[in-house]
């Protein structure tokens, strides 16, 4: 469970303080799938990057799983975020060299997994999402949404408990789009991942089993 209590996060442009989140309470539950939708500047990749534990709050605490992330060490965050968070971007973070199946490995070379064991799970994930036969494709070689299908295969690869996916479709047509968030929702479904899908676009929002808005740092209803 994903529990966020009076949560805010404030950076310093020169003189003038930004509150990117302001006092933000949110429970998310194990398994749901959760879209959080706002204007641009409301603070929507700052709440993903708390909860992922890639930025800090100034005030307040982020609970995962029982754990304070806040108080947790630079060790215990960096296996945080690789054994239990899986991260989708907007502009996919592929590595131009790799193929489809190297770069859904990285995450395992981290964590020291044998390298037959990485090429057998990276495999595994390319399957779940229908990528099976472009194993050895490289990013410049594949459409926007099968470059966003490797980035959510190596999302998928350490078998986190949540995928946090910020602005997944924001390079892609809508067509392509809505086939990128039901490919959520069906791995979602299927594998019981807590899902948090932050987008602009409220037709993919609505696509989710729950939406909160966010607007200058404050949830809204």
């Amino acid at each position: 469970m994903i529990e966020l209590h009076q949560v805010t996060r404030t950076y310093r442009l020169g003189s003038e303080e930004i509150r990117a989140l302001d006092g933000v309470d949110l429970a998310v539950e194990d398994g749901e799938f959760v879209s959080v939708v706002g204007p641009s500047g409301s603070g929507k990749s700052t709440l993903l990057h708390v909860i992922g534990g890639l930025d800090t709050p100034t005030n307040g605490q982020v609970v995962v799983d029982g754990q304070d992330l806040g108080q947790a060490n630079d060790r215990e965050l960096a296996l945080y975020r690789n054994q239990r968070i899986g991260f989708v971007f907007q502009t996919f973070n592929l590595q131009p060299t790799y193929t489809a199946v190297e770069n859904v490995a990285l995450p395992l070379v981290f964590g020291r997994v044998p390298p037959r064991e990485r090429r057998e799970r990276a495999e595994a994930a390319l399957q779940a999402v229908g990528l099976g036969s472009r194993l050895a494709h490289k990013p410049s070689q594949m459409s926007g949404g099968e470059r966003q299908r490797v980035a959510i295969a190596r999302a998928l690869v350490a078998d986190p408990a949540y995928i946090l996916a910020d602005e997944p479709t924001g390079n892609l047509d809508t067509a392509t789009s809505r086939e990128i968030v039901t490919l959520l929702d069906r791995l979602h479904r299927e594998r019981g991942l807590t899902v948090l899908l932050v987008t602009h676009d409220t037709e993919m929002a609505a696509l989710a089993d729950r939406q909160i808005g966010l607007r200058d740092g404050q949830l809204v209803v």
